[in-house]
């Protein structure tokens, strides 16, 4: 299973890569991206599984790399990790698409539960 992690923080991504590497995601699976900008070059380059993008981010944010990505493919899953738990926000990402919603801080079991949800028998 192909991932891409997009966040600002190295501290963040690291963290999800860990938890994805606990649920058995082999390393060479798993792309980063710093911003929305670089992740949707990446996005655009390869193919990918899912994707798991915070939504503050400097360059692009999340929610326009979701809005950028759904122009292009709308089935690939897409997952927002992030603090904005605001009820506005989360209807806002999904009526821009987004396949499901994950608010930090968050437990490698309620991710693998996100994923298991969205790319059934892969992790």
């Amino acid at each position: 299973m192909r991932i891409l992690l997009v966040d600002d923080s190295g501290t963040m991504r690291t963290i999800q890569k860990r938890s994805l590497l606990k649920l058995g995601v082999p390393e060479g699976e798993i792309s980063e991206a710093e911003n929305g900008q670089v992740g949707f070059d990446l996005f655009q380059s390869k193919t990918f599984d899912l994707i798991l993008t915070d939504w503050n981010m400097p360059i692009m944010d999340g929610l326009t790399l979701l809005k950028k990505i759904r122009e292009k493919d709308t089935q690939i899953p897409v997952i927002m990790i992030t603090t904005e738990a605001e009820r506005t926000r989360v209807v806002t990402a999904i009526e821009a698409g987004v396949s499901d919603y994950l608010v930090k801080p968050f437990t490698a079991e309620s991710l693998q539960a996100k994923i298991e949800k969205w790319v059934p028998a892969t992790v």
